[in-house]
């Protein structure tokens, strides 16, 4: 057994280590500044509760990209430096976000020994590589993200920092399934390299019908087609949908994880899910190849997810209402009922229908899913989603790509239990227009203004804020700019009280409501590593059967104009059009 020593190395605070609800995210070339990740750590051990560190057992994992390897070394030798008895690591370094939290909530070591949290390497649906994105988040003992009480101190601590310990072990091969032992002061420290799906697989089986899947992916009417966009997903693509539910592997777009993800912007949705998009007839050139029946795809950690179906995209607010709206017949896991229903803010109100009609409990939390957890650890949601591609439910405290799309498959494997002998195939696109005929539609499409200069960006969201104090002066406004369009009735900024914990999260979106229902929202959104994102949200209910069928982005025209007179975007911004439309 190879024996350590423990060494404190002094350091002095970097003073822009501030977490945000997904972690710490900056450009590689400031994670590789001496120092830099290693007072992270050292941030968040200290913030943690003794137990939770002396003796612990700590996952160290993410999607793969750029600076992981070096990353994941430097996290294992603090990590007996500071104490703990192991760390788990996916092999080579891969595990997806929502496999986290499955092993931090379900895997047991030979010992007996269970996970008390995890450090997780990803920067999400952000590009990877030498000029790119880096990104690291702490998950508790339930799976799900540190929670602000937590975060808060991490960065305080940042604020302060002084030294940090670490341990003289050499690196860790972690390309290898096995356990290596290493013996310091305190006694004995492994690390144990796993298999990076069994736990998630496992996992999977005991929520779904693969049986059910399986008769529909053999159907010959059936086509499916999963791109993981070169992120982790792939690291769960062949296992699931080859293997244990029998789809062909040309099915498989993109499934060789890359530390820059194949050079591409590794997010689910139509602008950046290029050849996903084409391959289901909704690129800008006609294909003579028939698309496939179903298509899906995930994001770089593969916790988010975008749903596709032949020439047709289902929006994630509509997803995640048609999911709860089948769940009780679909999937095995919720044959019981729902607990209850939540939603980010954000996120349309088809969710909120769906809840009223089935009599379910209903929420309406600020983005960030460690709200979502808190409801989940109480006991009173079920399932849950966000506009920006994230569903999951309270299998795990994440939000999970791979969960969404067997649900979906699950959906479809329910919907043509009959059929799949003989008759029509009952398609996404039926599906979709059938819970429209049913709860209604809400029109809804996002604006992305990425990378704008921060100081406008603030000066816009209070510009914002201040015309909220005079409605009337926001009515003039509007009829000035569209006639026809309702009229504002209400204007805020989002606040949440936790109805689990009390706790209360202030300026979380800036609203405006309208008498027909009708939604203006607009966020800044700390999600990327430079720069301000502007997310600007419409929505318009639309109840008549007969005016469901019309193209969104006409339905939404006049709040489209509306919106970005009131907010005067191209004046505080420069920007004459967004950076992606979704």
């Amino acid at each position: 057994m190879v024996l350590f020593n423990v060494s404190r190395v002094e350091t002095t605070p970097f003073g822009d280590q501030k977490p945000g609800t997904s972690g710490l995210r900056k450009k590689v070339k400031v994670f590789k500044q001496p120092n830099y990740l290693q007072n992270f750590v050292q941030s968040t051990f200290n913030a943690l509760t003794p137990q939770n560190v002396r003796g612990a057992t700590l996952v160290v994992s993410g999607d793969g990209r750029y600076f992981s390897t070096d990353a994941i070394q430097i996290i294992t030798k603090m990590a007996a430096g500071n104490g703990l008895r192991r760390v788990w690591v996916g092999q080579n370094g891969l595990l997806s976000t929502p496999a986290v939290s499955a092993v931090i909530r379900e895997r047991v070591g030979v010992d007996g020994s269970k996970a008390t949290g995890a450090f997780i390497l990803t920067a999400s649906h952000n590009p990877g590589g030498p000029n790119e994105d880096f990104g690291i988040k702490y998950n508790m003992e339930n799976g799900g993200p540190a929670p602000e009480g937590i975060t808060d101190k991490i960065y305080e601590n940042t604020k302060t920092i002084k030294e940090y310990l670490t341990a003289d072990l050499p690196d860790v091969d972690i390309t290898a399934i096995g356990v290596t032992s290493y013996c310091g002061s305190e006694g004995q420290f492994d690390v144990e390299v796993f298999d990076s799906a069994s736990d998630y697989v496992k996992l999977m089986k005991s929520i779904f019908d693969f049986e059910s899947i399986r008769k529909l992916l053999s159907s010959p009417k059936f086509t499916f087609c999963y791109d993981a966009l070169h992120g982790v997903g792939g690291a769960y693509a062949k296992r699931i949908f080859v293997e244990e539910l029998g789809a062909q592997e040309s099915s498989l777009l993109n499934c060789v994880p890359k530390e820059d993800f194949g050079g591409g912007h590794p997010d689910p949705n139509l602008t950046y899910a290029k050849e996903l998009v084409a391959r289901m007839g909704l690129g800008k050139s006609n294909s003579e190849v028939e698309p496939p029946e179903f298509g899906a795809a995930s994001d770089g950690d593969a916790d988010r997810n975008m749903i596709l179906g032949k020439r047709f995209f289902v929006t994630p607010s509509d997803s995640v209402a048609i999911i709860a709206a089948n769940a009780v017949e679909a999937i095995p896991y919720f044959s019981a009922g729902l607990k209850g229903v939540a939603r980010s803010m954000p996120t349309s109100a088809a969710l909120d229908v769906v809840a009223k009609n089935l009599n379910l409990k209903f929420f309406e939390v600020p983005t960030g899913w460690k709200f979502f957890g808190n409801l989940m650890d109480a006991g009173l949601c079920s399932v849950c989603g966000e506009e920006s591609f994230g569903t999951g439910s309270d299998h795990i405290r994440e939000k999970d790509g791979i969960w969404a799309v067997l649900a979906w498959l699950s959906i479809l494997a329910c919907k043509n239990r009959e059929n799949l002998g003989g008759g029509k195939l009952v398609t996404v696109e039926d599906i979709v227009h059938n819970h429209w005929a049913t709860y209604g539609r809400h029109y809804y499409t996002r604006y992305d203004y990425e990378n704008v200069d921060a100081g406008a960006a603030k000066e816009l969201m209070a510009c914002l804020v201040k015309l909220q104090s005079s409605l009337t002066e926001v009515n003039e406004i509007v009829s000035g700019i569209q006639s026809d369009v309702s009229k504002v009735v209400h204007a805020d900024e989002f606040e949440y009280k936790d109805p689990v914990d009390g706790s209360i999260s202030k300026h979380q979106g800036i609203r405006y409501l309208f008498e027909d229902g009708s939604r203006l929202v607009f966020r800044l959104s700390g999600t990327g590593s430079e720069g301000a994102t502007i997310r600007l949200y419409i929505e318009q209910y639309e109840k008549d059967p007969s005016k469901t069928g019309r193209d969104s982005q006409d339905a939404l025209a006049p709040l489209v104009a509306v919106a970005l007179g009131l907010s005067k975007m191209q004046e505080f911004t420069g920007r004459s059009a967004p950076t992606v439309i979704t």
